[in-house]
C-alpha cells in the first residue's frame, strides 16, 4: 500500500476522465450534498481503501466536523492519519515518523469545511444521479491540476458512502465507508497529535 494516499488525494475510478459538460450542474442535488455536510457532526465508519494498482487496506474512520479526522488502519498496515488543527498529520507507526502537509492541501480537507459551500474556490466539474446514489465530481477552481475528488451519498436518505480522488500523478484509489454511525461523541484525545511516543504512552496508560 501507499502510505500517504489520504494524504495525497483518494482517487476516481480507473478510466473516469474529467468530463466535459454540455450543461450546468444540478444545483439542487450540490445544495442537497452541501446541506448533508453543514449538518453532519459526527460520524464513525469502517473503511475499505483500494488502490489503482489493486492494494487494499482496511481501518477505523472518524470524522468531526468542523476541521478534525482520524483514520486509524488495522495491522499490519502500520498508518496513523490525523487531521486536526488545519493540519493532517500522518504517523507511520513502523518507522516511528511523522510528517505533517496542511489540511488545505489534501482533497479531503473540503469535506471539514464549516461551512462547506461548492462554489468559488470549489469547482464542480460533474453531479450524477442514478440507482439511488449521487456523485459529485471536484477540484480547487485554482489549482485543477492538484487533482480531482469525486464524492458517492446515497440519496434517501443522504449519507456519504464513498470518496475517490485523482492526485497530480494519475494514482487512483477509492475509499468505501461501511457500518456508518453518526451522532457520537468523540474524546478530543484521539484528535490530538502531540510527539507519538507521548501519545503512544498515554494511550497506553488509558
Amino acid at each position: 500500500m501507499q502510505r500517504r494516499t489520504l494524504l495525497t488525494g483518494l482517487a476516481l475510478a480507473p478510466g473516469l476522465a474529467a468530463p466535459a459538460l454540455a450543461q450546468a450542474p444540478d444545483r439542487a442535488a450540490i445544495a442537497e450534498v452541501e446541506r448533508y455536510f453543514n449538518g453532519l457532526t459526527t460520524l464513525r465508519a469502517r473503511f475499505l481503501q483500494i488502490s489503482q494498482q489493486g492494494g487494499s487496506a482496511e481501518g477505523t474512520a472518524m470524522i468531526w466536523r468542523p476541521g478534525r479526522m482520524r483514520f486509524e488502519y488495522d495491522p499490519p498496515e502500520p498508518t496513523l492519519l490525523i487531521a486536526a488543527d488545519g493540519q493532517f498529520f500522518h504517523w507511520d507507526k513502523e518507522l516511528r515518523q511523522a510528517s505533517i502537509v496542511p489540511l488545505s492541501a489534501t482533497p479531503l480537507g473540503l469535506l471539514l469545511r464549516n461551512p462547506l459551500r461548492l462554489a468559488g474556490d470549489i469547482t464542480v466539474e460533474a453531479v450524477e444521479r442514478g440507482a439511488g446514489v449521487v456523485r459529485l465530481t471536484l477540484h480547487r477552481t485554482d489549482r485543477a491540476a492538484e487533482g480531482r475528488i469525486q464524492l458517492v451519498l446515497d440519496e434517501a436518505p443522504m449519507a456519504l458512502r464513498q470518496w475517490a480522488v485523482q492526485d497530480p500523478q494519475g494514482r487512483v484509489t477509492r475509499v468505501t465507508l461501511t457500518d456508518v454511525r453518526l451522532g457520537e461523541r468523540f474524546d478530543p484525545f484521539q484528535f490530538a497529535f502531540n510527539d507519538p511516543r507521548f501519545r503512544e504512552e498515554l494511550e497506553q496508560r488509558r
